[in-house]
């Protein structure tokens, strides 16, 4: 290996650490501050603000519900991007960024069923996120499973961009493999976007490079 190559390996695993320990470093500033700001909140809804006049008790849920959702966006995002950093490196962007979209869609959805069980509380808060959590489930089985069989795709690559396929019925040269589809181009040149869930549990021919 050369010495530029070298140098250029060193400022990748250089990057790939900083992203890391970044995106670790501002998970936790987002649950610290969230915390912080829901408390300062929950303070001055019943302690400022009722000096003043101002009875506004009955809309707190309603805030704390803005700040779980935004906050809760935030420190989902840090974790996906933890997850793609901490695989970019050894798989590629492709596969780490299909890491990436299943664990934000995952993190978004429980997120949003427990904020609903929260809120309603008790028997009736737990009844009512797991049945959020089995809505956002089915709502998002068709594309968490193209999903997951896009990263077995790229990890597993049975295939590689250029190469002669014959894939769910499609003859034709893979152009890209993408966390949804893979785009097969045809001899007419039609473009074809295959689910990769039809790839996962069907035939792959692969045909003899010229």
């Amino acid at each position: 290996m050369s010495p530029m190559a070298q140098a250029q390996g060193q400022v990748e695993l250089k990057r790939v650490a900083r992203e890391t320990s970044t995106s670790i470093a501002l998970m936790v500033v987002y649950i610290v501050t969230y915390v912080a700001v829901s408390a300062l909140a929950k303070y001055i809804i019943h302690g400022v603000l009722p000096t003043y006049g101002i009875m506004v008790m009955d809309y707190e849920v309603y805030v704390q519900i803005l700040l779980a959702l935004a906050f809760g966006y935030l420190i989902v995002s840090s974790l996906a991007r933890f997850f793609y950093w901490s695989i970019v490196g050894k798989y590629g962007h492709p596969t780490a960024a299909a890491v990436r979209n299943i664990v934000r869609i995952v993190g978004v959805g429980a997120m949003v069923a427990a904020i609903a069980g929260g809120v309603a509380g008790g028997a009736a808060g737990v009844a009512l996120g797991g049945f959020l959590g089995m809505v956002v489930g089915f709502a998002s089985q068709q594309v968490l499973g193209q999903a997951i069989a896009g990263l077995f795709l790229l990890i597993a690559r049975p295939f590689r961009i250029g190469d002669g396929v014959i894939v769910a019925g499609e003859d034709g040269v893979v152009d890209d493999v993408t966390t949804l589809f893979t785009k097969v181009v045809k001899a007419d040149g039609v473009a074809v976007l295959i689910p990769n869930n039809a790839i996962i549990g069907g035939k792959v021919y692969l045909k003899p490079k010229r």
